[in-house]
């Protein structure tokens, strides 16, 4: 629907509603997260629309980015024209840039996601990830890189925190993202496969380097806590540990870099092509 002049407040029951979101409590009993920024919502409503239910902007950032009222015209949510302070009351964002989206959580199912990898494809697992900005740069690199899918634990940080949204820029409504996952069920779901995948753990002790890495299957990267790495349990389930070679004088990658690296070696391997 077109954006028009809303008498919302900060007061109002849906305003309210909007900004209870910043909490995980309330995310999951209304089944419902926050979208924020230009770029997330622009491509909430261009790739997945159906799950757009509230779009708060100002008058301002309309005059800014006119498409964004086609974009809405094109889409039964209920578009606000609202004040500043109402997008500011709802944004989890420090400054927010004058929209705000309130979108319903919907993850595929495990064996869906996976389905995706197919014969040659490939994915990634965040397993005790537990920074909202690392998880979300993850999930963004791996569309990048053209993965299947994206699979978060059970033990990693909710992917509706806002942070984690925001950082995906956009990402998360480009491709499959299941969550909650306990990591037994993952391999199993793995393992049974129409086309199985292997795990590969990425571990900066292993031996077998990512340039000498078998990567022309199907296969999912596992990926583990940022400070600790992979719990050893979960690494030795893996059916191939690799490590991203350091070439010059740092300690180690953080994970968000160590995860791009993988999954563009995937992209890029030969066997693929």
């Amino acid at each position: 629907m077109q954006p028009t002049p809303s008498p919302l407040t900060p007061t109002s029951s849906r305003v309210r509603a909007a900004a209870g979101l910043g909490r995980r409590s309330a995310r999951r009993r209304s089944g419902h997260y926050l979208v924020e920024g230009p770029q997330c919502v622009r491509e909430l409503l261009v790739w997945e629309p159906e799950r757009a239910q509230d779009v708060f902007l100002t008058a301002e950032f309309l005059a800014g980015a006119p498409e964004f009222g086609d974009l809405l015209a094109g889409t039964p949510v209920h578009a606000h024209l609202v004040a500043d302070e109402v997008v500011r009351t709802v944004a989890d964002a420090q400054t927010p840039a004058g929209i705000v989206a309130v979108a319903r959580w919907q993850p595929p199912p495990l064996v869906e996601a996976l389905g995706r990898v197919g014969e040659k494809g490939f994915g990634v697992v965040l397993s005790e990830v537990r920074d909202p900005g690392n998880l979300g740069t993850v999930i963004r690199a791996a569309d990048a890189a053209g993965a299947a899918c994206v699979v978060v634990t059970d033990s990693s940080v909710d992917v509706t925190n806002p942070k984690v949204v925001r950082s995906t820029a956009g990402s998360l409504h480009h491709l499959p993202v299941a969550t909650g996952v306990p990591f037994a069920e993952l391999l199993a779901a793995a393992r049974a496969a129409e086309h199985p995948q292997r795990l590969l753990a990425a571990d900066g002790y292993a031996d077998t380097l990512l340039p000498a890495a078998e990567l022309a299957g199907p296969h999912l990267w596992v990926m583990g806590n940022e400070a600790r790495g992979l719990d050893p349990v979960e690494r030795d389930a893996c059916d191939l540990r690799v490590a991203v070679p350091l070439y010059g004088r740092a300690e180690s990658l953080n994970l968000g870099t160590a995860a791009a690296v993988c999954l563009y070696a995937s992209a890029m391997d030969p066997g693929r092509r």
